[in-house]
């Protein structure tokens, strides 16, 4: 089976290069008409993603049974069209026309004292909702920048495209396919500098499962990261989970307390990761539950041939 890491689109550079460019110009309305036929195409081609799509929102509707969607082809459709949306989303935060003032927040009051105190913290974010608008949380304080751990090779390019056009350059992509002793020092800095560290955790290593755990999701054991939680013990810093979901045309954020400190025991560390990273799960379920069609893993999450 396909790691998603190989699912990735290619010639994405050049894609978002495009569409930023039609949207800056002749805005939203005007890039729907690139987007839909986009997406109609790509779901068409894409048989792995609209099976992806369709399990997922069947185990949606198993737990909420009032949902409107079951699963169907169409209902596999309206997701993706959901995710062309997130795309136009992400791009008015990259632009700077999505700014804190069109943005509902939670938790952000004490959020910003923990900052207060000096150190900076660890969020643990998802491919749920618009993560990106990372960018606005940069303008909650003139001194914060957020740091933003991605897989993708094309790191250093986005940076040099997204700051092109954004209101803050305070929003450093880092590349990073795995983490050792380097790139935990420069983390531990940025830490101790008052700087914020975000990573997804809902994605498998790219290296494999040898650094994953199963935890229940949406009614079944799926894999989860190590890493995350893996990193935060190195980092000795407070811990939040971030999401940011789209409500009535607005953007709302979600921080939300994850631990002051992960402590992964020589002894327990196993049994200690599996409790962390079941919390996660847990978490993540419950947001995707409040905005089932704002989740984008358009891969085999639970990995039905992989046991």
């Amino acid at each position: 089976m396909s790691h998603w890491a190989q699912l990735e689109e290619r010639g994405i550079i050049w894609g978002m290069k495009f569409l930023l460019r039609v949207y800056l110009i002749c805005g939203r309305r005007i890039l729907q008409i690139f987007l839909y036929p986009v997406v109609s195409y790509y779901w068409l081609i894409n048989r792995t993603g609209r099976q992806a799509s369709r399990d997922y929102l069947r185990r949606v509707a198993a737990i909420l049974p009032d949902y409107p969607l079951r699963g169907s082809a169409l209902d596999s459709y309206v997701h993706f069209v959901s995710f062309a949306n997130a795309i136009i989303d992400k791009l008015a935060v990259w632009s700077g026309k999505s700014t804190l003032q069109d943005i509902d927040c939670y938790g952000r009051e004490a959020f910003i004292a923990q900052l207060g105190q000096g150190r900076g913290a660890l969020l643990l974010g998802s491919h749920l909702g618009n993560i990106e608008v990372m960018r606005a949380i940069a303008s909650m304080r003139t001194d914060i920048t957020v740091n933003v751990l991605v897989h993708t090779k094309h790191a250093p390019k986005f940076n040099a495209l997204l700051n092109r056009h954004a209101i803050s350059n305070r929003v450093n992509l880092m590349q990073v396919t795995s983490t050792n002793a380097a790139t935990a020092m420069l983390l531990q800095d940025k830490i101790e500098a008052g700087e914020l560290v975000v990573i997804a955790a809902d994605r498998t290593p790219v290296g494999g499962l040898d650094r994953a755990s199963r935890a229940q999701f949406l009614g079944d054991p799926a894999w989860f990261p190590q890493g995350p939680f893996i990193l935060a013990a190195l980092l000795k810093c407070p811990v939040y989970t971030l999401f940011c979901l789209k409500h009535q045309h607005r953007q709302t954020i979600y921080f939300d307390w994850f631990s002051d400190g992960i402590i992964l025991p020589r002894k327990h560390r196993e049994a200690a990761l599996q409790q962390y990273i079941q919390q996660y799960a847990d978490r993540l379920q419950h947001y995707c539950l409040k905005a089932p069609l704002q989740w984008f893993n358009f891969y085999d999450f639970w990995q039905h041939g992989d046991d």
